[in-house]
């Protein structure tokens, strides 16, 4: 069901933010964890950005202020396309 697709997007974002500060031995994933499924909603259903064209004018921007969410972002850019 489409539940069970975004849990497991929600889980895949978390999985990977986790293991990105682990790699780093820097960070926390706290942040990143509790943050996933808002972000997932955000990128998923609400923001308009082309990895194709990511100076696209028109594109919106997600503003994270909170330096140990950066995993998040990071995770984020790399699941949509950007390289």
């Amino acid at each position: 069901t489409d539940l069970k697709v975004e849990a497991a997007c929600i889980n895949n974002i978390r999985v990977l933010s986790a293991e990105m500060v682990q790699k780093a031995n820097s960070g926390h994933p706290g942040a990143p964890m509790g943050c996933a499924p808002m972000a997932f909603a955000l990128y998923a259903k609400c923001m308009n950005y082309s990895p194709s064209n990511p100076k696209w004018f028109n594109r919106d921007r997600f503003v994270l202020s909170n330096g140990h969410g950066c995993a998040l972002l990071y995770s984020l850019l790399h699941l949509t396309g950007y390289a």
